[in-house]
């Protein structure tokens, strides 16, 4: 027979964590207790894009819920260590309270004033190269980190010594540079040469999003976005008009009247656009 939950009339997140606290006992959740935070890593990265999604979608019961899923992989991971004995949730957070404060020296030291975002920025990174000590400049960008995201990161870093085109003419450049080797590797049938000359290609895109001033990671995500909107619009052409879109049989579509689905879907509420 289970035990009544904790409380209600605790404050919130003590109760939350009582309530991960229950799931974790010996008796508690057998899913919960067979965790580690290698198994939790999926679950942490798909709560972390629903989130982005609802941001995206200005929907703000969804932002608060996703946050609640967030939240839990938090507190979830804490407990983890709780109970082995390591750290708590209290150590987390008097740990990212500490490292704010230091690295927001304009605002609780005596620090120059920080006037604009950019100088913030810049202070930042000074304050956390002294902390980490890093042999490298490029150190502390996750390798897993979404690889367009990282490609940026890398970029932007090895701009800090100069070491970058002036402009977003000079990325232009490189990419059509790019291209064209590409190209060639494609011409050449060598399938390595065109994996490596792909990649050569994205990471360029990648800079050229970066001295346009956008993330190319949520540039294609909005991309992506906008493929599946208008996609889903000619699906529901199809289906008004009696034929459903399918991979095969009777109801497949040349290319040219897919091209004018697509261009219908386009401008069709449908598609966001």
């Amino acid at each position: 027979m289970g035990r009544a939950a904790p409380p209600e009339d605790l404050p919130p997140v003590e109760r939350f964590v009582a309530v991960m606290r229950r799931l974790l006992e010996p008796d508690g959740c057998p899913w919960d207790r067979a965790q580690s935070h290698r198994s939790l890593k999926p679950y942490l990265v798909e709560e972390a894009y629903e989130l982005l999604d609802a941001i995206d979608r200005e929907d703000d019961a969804a932002i608060r819920e996703e946050l609640g899923d967030v939240l839990l992989q938090v507190v979830f991971h804490a407990e983890l260590a709780r109970a082995a004995g390591r750290w708590d949730l209290d150590d987390v957070a008097r740990g990212i309270a500490d490292k704010v404060v230091r690295r927001h020296p304009h605002v609780f030291g005596e620090g120059a004033a920080a006037r604009t975002p950019a100088e913030v920025e810049r202070r930042w990174d000074e304050v956390k190269r002294t902390e980490k000590k890093r042999a490298s400049l490029l150190d502390g960008i996750p390798t897993g980190m979404p690889m367009l995201r990282q490609s940026a990161k890398l970029g932007e870093r090895a701009a800090r010594i100069g070491f970058d085109w002036a402009d977003a003419a000079g990325v232009r450049e490189k990419l059509d540079e790019e291209l064209a080797e590409l190209d060639a590797a494609t011409a050449s049938g060598d399938c390595e040469a065109v994996r490596k000359e792909l990649g050569d290609v994205l990471f360029t895109v990648a800079q050229m999003g970066r001295h346009l001033g956008h993330d190319p990671e949520e540039a294609l995500r909005e991309g992506a976005g906008r493929f599946r909107a208008r996609f889903e619009a000619m699906e529901a052409q199809g289906e008004a008009e009696g034929r459903p879109l399918a991979p095969d049989g009777d109801a497949r579509r040349t290319l040219d009247q897919l091209e004018e689905m697509w261009r219908r879907a386009k401008g069709s509420p449908r598609s966001g656009l």
